[in-house]
């Protein structure tokens, strides 16, 4: 496909098959489903274009369209632009994403503007321009858009097209793959000041299909928002295919590999037994959660002879390195010294990101400006192991993930790069620029405070149902990555599926877990420190009932009952507690233990004593786990009927039975025994297991907190 014939391409032609390095999704039906409203087709665009990360990253890029629209205050016909905004993701942006601007008001600004000395102050008069109250913040780029004469516009930052912007020769590579028909602009920090020079560069080159600006990313058009879609596409296709043709020809863009990837399975075991360390230094000022990736794209690039140097250059679109930071951690580690632990993990690791702190420090120093915001976390966000893969850490799971695909990016852009001339990246200064301007300050500065658990990492046993299942959505509504657990498949199937739909996929695990097992149990721990990084609570909810008479007690309902309440609150904590240490940022461990465990009633000698047995285990640990800030407290409920597993069993039963009274009569009759004459609900458990790990009760450890509605007989004292 030559670029001189781009702009011709009509759907008739167009066929999926002509696209091999991004994806072709466009569907005339649902776009004709839009009714031709062009600013759902504009969303419509957005999304198709930020489904593939090989076109743009997450929240990079902009795309924006201009239509007609009555002015409701003068009733006349006005040009507004519609944009996305601020801090938003193409991928999945709606109409509440999109900045609405007065395209006249926009342009008049060109007259009060007197230089880059107002770059920061242009950015406040843009809020001046706005058209819907519903409008969302505009971005530093909504000039880049304005003030070219199209009417659909996307920018965008595609791997190819930037390996190209930031190689040696770019602006020559450019020229040689598509002629006069897209143009080249030097690197220039985005800004009214570079909304400017890419007018004018368009006036003086009408030709033009597209423009690549150095080491950020492309600029397409189109009179219709398909146009305008299929444009930046095939931009980006020629782009790529150059880059791969070439590639062919350079087997080893990051030079030859220097080592062998560790297989699969060691590489799985590596990456556990360091993620809790890499955290416990990573969470130096600010709890963070890790993400692991081996894709790839990741281990050729960290095998290779290349990795250091390459890795020290930093990244250059701009989005990158906001995201990564200005370069990564690379650890010195032979995954052999893991394997055959010959290596004190926590002190080789205390080491690196001493240095990589040091070094950080020392480029904020010889960078700043007077009026810099201050330093910022010197901690690194990727951290590179040969052999093994890829660690990002971040406040967040969603962040930390994203902070990884951003450095994937990084690296296909390096890859490209060195295939067809030299990688260069952004300029030290100008990459400090970016990354502490004061309107990146002013945007950090307008987030929400975090929720009371962001950053921790929550395992619930049982929580398929019930108390469980309630425990485990509070402490996700409040922030925390959970790890869900049960030994019923259908159960936590169900409830994962839940979960993800109300708190999205990167905070949500599940694992079958037989707490009774060893190996189940470290099995789970070792997935779920692959997924999160390290654990910081724990809430041993497993359990089972079972009331009978002493005489109608068997063996096997003593052995079932002690094993799964006693001996699973044992081994669950031991598991948890290894990670916990590795970490040195402390815990919670919240045992659900029962009103049983304080006080005797009939047909209960099993299941009450196993009660008492795990209420006096918690005790024992957190007298011991006080020097490890480990805190272990107990939740005792009572009588919890809605919602939870233990009652559809012939639990329900056998106390109506010890009571005289029939099943359907429990709920009052357990309310009205309570001295506030409540029925406990699962989400009651749930409110006192936040309570606990929510940050008011840091200094709390040994304690049993009554959720029974107030059963006298049941006071601890």
């Amino acid at each position: 496909m030559l670029a001189t014939e781009i702009v011709y391409i009509s759907k008739k032609i167009l066929m999926r098959e002509d696209f091999k390095y991004v994806s072709y999704l466009w569907s005339d039906e649902e776009a004709a489903a839009l009714n031709n409203n062009e600013v759902d087709e504009l969303i419509y665009r957005s999304n198709l274009l930020g489904s593939d990360l090989r076109i743009t990253n997450f929240g990079g890029g902009n795309t924006s369209c201009k239509v007609l629209a009555i002015d409701p205050i003068s009733k006349k016909s006005v040009e507004v632009m519609w944009v996305k905004g601020s801090g938003g993701d193409l991928g999945t942006m709606k109409r509440s994403g999109l900045a609405s601007l007065y395209v006249n008001k926009l342009k008049s600004l060109i007259d009060f503007y007197q230089g880059k000395s107002q770059e920061d102050e242009m950015v406040e008069l843009f809020n001046h321009c706005i058209y819907s109250l519903d409008s969302k913040a505009p971005s530093i780029d909504t000039p880049l858009h304005c003030f070219l004469p199209f009417k659909h516009i996307d920018h965008l930052h595609p791997d190819a097209v930037i390996a190209i912007a930031s190689s040696k020769d770019g602006e020559k590579i450019t020229k040689d793959i598509f002629g006069n028909t897209i143009g080249w602009l030097p690197w220039q920090r985005p800004g009214f000041d570079l909304g400017l020079k890419l007018m004018k560069y368009q006036q003086e080159n009408p030709q033009l299909q597209g423009i690549i600006l150095q080491s950020h990313g492309l600029f397409t058009w189109g009179e219709t928002s398909f146009e305008c879609y299929v444009k930046s596409l095939s931009i980006i296709e020629k782009c790529a295919a150059f880059i791969n043709l070439q590639q062919k020809f350079h087997n080893y863009p990051f030079g030859k590999p220097a080592l062998e990837t560790v297989d699969f399975e060691k590489r799985k075991s590596i990456a556990a037994q360091l993620l809790p360390a890499l955290r416990k230094y990573s969470s130096s000022q600010n709890l963070t959660v890790g993400h692991y990736s081996d894709s790839q794209p990741i281990l050729e690039f960290v095998n290779s002879t290349n990795l250091h140097s390459l890795a020290a250059l930093g990244t250059s679109c701009p989005d990158h390195f906001l995201r990564t930071k200005i370069s990564p951690l690379v650890l010195d580690i032979a995954p052999n010294q893991i394997i055959n632990r010959e290596l004190d993990i926590d002190k080789t690791v205390s080491q690196a990101f001493e240095k990589y702190r040091k070094e950080y420090t020392s480029y904020y120093d010889s960078h700043k400006h007077a009026n810099s915001p201050s330093i910022r976390n010197a901690n690194p966000v990727i951290i590179l192991l040969p052999g093994v893969g890829m660690f990002s850490f971040a406040k967040n799971k969603e962040t930390a993930r994203i902070a990884g695909e951003f450095y994937t990016n990084a690296i296909n852009v390096i890859k490209g790069a060195e295939a067809i001339s030299t990688y260069t990246s952004l300029p030290k200064q100008e990459a400090f620029d970016i990354e502490y301007w004061l309107l990146e300050e002013a945007k950090l500065q307008r987030m929400p405070n975090p929720k009371p658990l962001e950053g921790k990492i929550a395992l619930i046993t049982g929580s398929g149902g019930g108390i469980g299942k309630a425990i485990a959505k509070k402490l996700a509504s409040e922030g925390a990555c959970i790890a869900l657990s049960d030994n019923s498949r259908d159960r936590l199937d169900e409830t994962k599926i839940e979960f993800e739909s109300l708190f999205g996929k990167d905070r949500i695990a599940s694992y079958l877990l037989d707490v009774t097992n060893s190996k189940s149990i470290n099995e789970a721990m070792h997935q779920i420190v692959l997924k999160f990084g390290g654990l910081d609570i724990l809430v041993n909810n497993a359990g089972i009932s079972i009331s009978k008479t002493i005489e109608e007690h068997s063996e096997d309902d003593w052995d079932l009952l002690y094993d799964i309440l006693v001996k699973g609150q044992m081994l669950v904590s031991q598991a948890a507690i290894k990670i916990m240490k590795i970490q040195q940022l402390g815990g919670d461990i919240i045992n659900i233990v029962s009103k049983n465990s304080l006080v005797s009633g009939p047909n209960n000698a099993g299941y009450g004593s196993a009660k008492a047995a795990q209420l006096h285990l918690s005790r024992l640990h957190a007298a011991e786990l006080g020097n490890e800030k480990i805190r272990v407290n107990v939740v005792n409920p009572d009588a919890v009927i809605v919602g939870s597993n233990i009652w559809s069993s012939g639990w329900a039963a056998g106390r109506a039975k010890a009571y005289g009274i029939t099943v359907e009569e429990l709920p009052q009759y357990y309310a009205k025994r309570t001295l506030l004459n409540e029925i406990i609900f699962p989400e009651d458990i749930a409110n006192a297991c936040f309570a606990l790990v929510g940050g008011l009760l840091n200094k709390s450890t040994g304690n049993i907190l009554n959720v029974d509605g107030g059963i006298a007989t049941a006071f601890p004292r």
